[in-house]
């Protein structure tokens, strides 16, 4: 049976860590390890998590001076010791089954990677968060060449995401003058260098992911502005450009983009669409081109992947 470690990351968010911890000890399929990193906060949060929880043999607890966000993940991904690791914000809570609900894909799927789930938003603001707005399981294959070319978001925010260790350690596999880069949204790294590097991704919506808004986390509260779409755009670019690159990635790949997308048993409109375009692209002749873009597009409407 797959084994979860919780690798929960703080950083001055004392009035919330505690319902994350407890969300994770609480779950009906218990974790190997709960994981708490918490990333030099100024808070009394290293004072009030010694106390709370220093003596639980459950949990174990990392203190240490601030290094954001990438930094907290390697830190906590470095003292796993199960089969698949889980990120959970201090900010965030999961309800009882989560572990139990995608540990039936983990358990029964051996090729699968990486899981994320949807989410619900609690707080200021409350709103259903769904990939592709599906409300059903997606099995999306691989998405090498799609993130390589389109940057789409295979995934979802932190709390959301879970994968194998093995992968836990490629992504996190980066320079130490990355941490700087990413002391928020670290997450991107985490998704897009499984794509990139070559996971199996596969969508399950458990309804267990509770995502606080309170005004002051960084990807709800700027997700609208132009100015941090922006920069969101050019640091995934980035990071993208540099998993391509360790993965030996580049424009010639679009010319296999059609064998990425056999990989997907259902693929959802929006993957034939990519994928269609996709095939608009590359060395071939243009009349080669829109043969197989047509290709996907009657393959999409017969439901299944040409």
């Amino acid at each position: 049976m797959t084994r979860f470690a919780v690798v929960v990351t703080n950083y001055n968010y004392r009035p919330y860590v505690a319902e994350a911890v407890d969300s994770a000890l609480a779950q009906t399929r218990a974790p190997a390890q709960v994981i708490i990193v918490d990333d030099g906060s100024t808070d009394g949060s290293p004072e009030f998590l010694r106390e709370r929880y220093g003596h639980d043999p459950r949990v174990t607890l990392l203190l240490g001076e601030n290094g954001g966000q990438l930094a907290a993940f390697q830190r906590g991904v470095a003292a796993a010791d199960a089969d698949v690791v889980c990120f959970l914000d201090a900010d965030d809570r999961w309800k009882p089954e989560y572990l139990e609900k995608i540990g039936t894909v983990y358990d029964a799927r051996r090729d699968v990677d990486f899981v994320f789930s949807d989410l619900q938003t609690f707080g200021v603001d409350n709103e259903d968060i769904r990939f592709e707005d599906s409300n059903a399981a997606i099995d999306l294959g691989y998405t090498a060449i799609s993130t390589y070319f389109l940057i789409p978001w295979y995934g979802a925010p932190t709390s959301a995401i879970s994968l194998r260790r093995t992968w836990a350690d490629a992504v996190l596999d980066l320079p130490d003058d990355f941490r700087k880069q990413w002391k928020l949204c670290a997450d991107a790294c985490v998704v897009h260098g499984a794509s990139v590097l070559g996971a199996r991704k596969y969508y399950l919506p458990t309804g267990c992911v509770e995502y606080r808004t309170h005004g002051s986390n960084g990807w709800w509260a700027t997700r609208r502005t132009a100015v941090s779409l922006y920069k969101g755009r050019i640091r995934n670019h980035g990071i993208v450009r540099y998993y391509a690159h360790r993965a030996w990635l580049d424009d010639g790949c679009v010319d296999h983009s059609k064998y990425e997308y056999r990989t997907k048993p259902n693929p959802p409109r929006a993957e034939m669409k990519r994928y269609a375009s996709l095939a608009m692209r590359g060395s071939a002749p243009w009349w080669k081109r829109c043969e197989r873009a047509i290709s996907i597009l009657l393959g999409h409407r017969r439901g299944k992947a040409n």
